[in-house]
């Protein structure tokens, strides 16, 4: 008679064992990789869910570290206008013909206008040879050259020194530190010239040139070439507010303390008026940077709330206390106002003006007319010493990006804290899950295997117990 195994695991006769065994998985085991993965869920979703959290954590560091390099920005655009030696000490020289002169000023000048009249400018001394045939020609003689006052330099003409040609006597006076002057060949018609120009302009500069060259010219016969002055070394004369000037070169460094003059051309008969004053332009420019990378730092800010009424929208920060921390000291540094200065008391009074968004915008007519005309008080309410704007507003940035204590400073540093926290965590887990799988797949493999053997035992089984019928 047939016998059966109760409890739904193995039913019926030997001949039924077959489709028992597929509906029950009987001798085709089990997916092992399949239980181990169920049994795993748990864990995996923890890894994920910490992984989410280190991926949100890297978007607000990225995120606060660049707010963090454009207050930084703001920064260094402050200093630059507090900074004594900085761009508001900037002084300018324009002059009224540049024809004749140009200037340049730097922050030691005094803000004055100035008359200057050019009766000649400086000249750089040459001298020159007689013509001899070619520059390859054979050549002997004597040669000195004294440059100004200093002592007479002998050059040698020989053929000893490779000096026995013209072009043997340029490459040795260039190759040579002490003569003071370059040497080179002129061509015409008439054949080959050495010439030479001093090294420096001026009376110093001025060449006396000795000697005579001595070489063999048509019909055989010796001929000789004797050197000449070209130009005389002079230097340039002017005056400057009535005073005379002599100035070895035509670039004038002492005439007008802070200023320097380079002469262009000679004008006796006419007066050019150099102004010296401070460089608007450049204060004008620097503000508008300042205003620049500040509207950069506080439209990032702002962007991090800009929550709509759903709820959608802001940044990675908006739940970071310190950006809005960040952002109301910000504003309260732009708001800075000082007493007196002669009416710039505060940005707004130089056309610096705070918009309700917090940024802030130039009144280009209000910012000119404060530079023009009160042009100190300016100075003053950005460089005063502890009590002027950038003062208080280098103390602001330093409570905020200031190494060590900095508000958004510390923010990071927490931030790459629990980011390396969790890096962690996840690898902890990661670690401990590796083992966990190895375990299971072990557990579940054996499990696959006995499944596969329940037809044999099941047939022997049966066989057993049809045996005892």
């Amino acid at each position: 008679m047939a016998s059966s195994i109760t409890g739904g695991a193995l039913t019926g006769s030997s001949g039924s064992s077959s489709s028992t065994s597929t509906a029950y998985g009987l001798g085709q085991g089990i997916d092992v990789n399949q239980f181990v993965q169920l049994a795993l869920t748990f864990d995996n979703a923890r890894i994920t869910s910490l992984q989410n959290s280190q991926s949100a954590l890297y978007t607000q560091s990225g995120a606060l570290s660049q707010l963090t390099s454009e207050i930084g920005a703001v920064q260094g655009a402050a200093q630059a206008l507090s900074d004594p030696l900085g761009t508001l000490t900037g002084m300018t020289a324009s002059v009224s013909d540049s024809s004749v002169l140009s200037a340049s000023a730097t922050s030691s000048a005094s803000a004055a206008t100035h008359t200057i009249t050019v009766n000649s400018l400086a000249t750089t001394s040459s001298a020159y040879s007689d013509a001899v045939p070619a520059s390859d020609t054979a050549i002997s003689g004597s040669l000195s050259i004294q440059v100004g006052s200093g002592t007479a330099v002998t050059v040698p003409v020989d053929a000893a020194h490779g000096t026995s040609t013209l072009a043997g006597l340029v490459s040795y006076i260039n190759g040579q530190s002490n003569t003071g002057v370059t040497a080179s060949i002129v061509k015409d018609s008439n054949g080959a010239r050495l010439a030479l120009l001093s090294h420096a302009s001026g009376a110093p500069g001025d060449l006396t040139v000795n000697g005579t060259l001595s070489f063999t010219g048509t019909n055989s016969q010796v001929a000789s070439a004797s050197f000449h002055q070209g130009v005389q070394g002079k230097n340039a004369s002017l005056t400057v507010d009535g005073i005379p000037i002599s100035s070895a070169t035509n670039t004038v460094s002492n005439a007008i303390s802070g200023v320097t003059l380079s002469l262009n051309s000679a004008d006796p008969n006419s007066q050019v008026n150099v102004a010296v004053g401070a460089d608007t332009q450049n204060a004008t420019n620097a503000i508008n940077a300042f205003v620049s990378a500040y509207n950069t730092a506080i439209k990032d800010i702002n962007a991090q709330f800009a929550v709509l009424s759903d709820g959608s929208g802001g940044g990675p920060l908006e739940a970071d206390g310190s950006v809005r921390q960040a952002q109301s000291m910000l504003l309260g540094a732009i708001a800075y106002s000082i007493g007196g200065n002669n009416g710039i008391v505060n940005l707004s009074s130089m056309g610096v003006n705070l918009n309700n968004d917090g940024t802030l915008s130039v009144d280009n007519a209000t910012l000119t007319d404060a530079l023009t005309n009160n042009y100190s008080a300016v100075q003053a309410f950005f460089q005063t010493t502890t009590t002027g704007f950038g003062a208080n507003f280098s103390n602001v940035m330093n409570s905020l990006v200031g190494p060590g204590n900095g508000v958004l400073t510390v923010d990071s540093q927490g931030l790459s804290q629990t980011t390396r926290d969790l890096s962690q965590q996840i690898s902890d887990l990661q670690t401990a899950l590796a083992v966990k799988q190895q375990n299971l797949v072990q557990v579940y493999a054996q499990v696959n295997a006995t499944l596969q053997e329940l037809p044999l035992l099941q047939a022997q089984m049966s066989q057993q117990l049809g045996s005892l019928a």
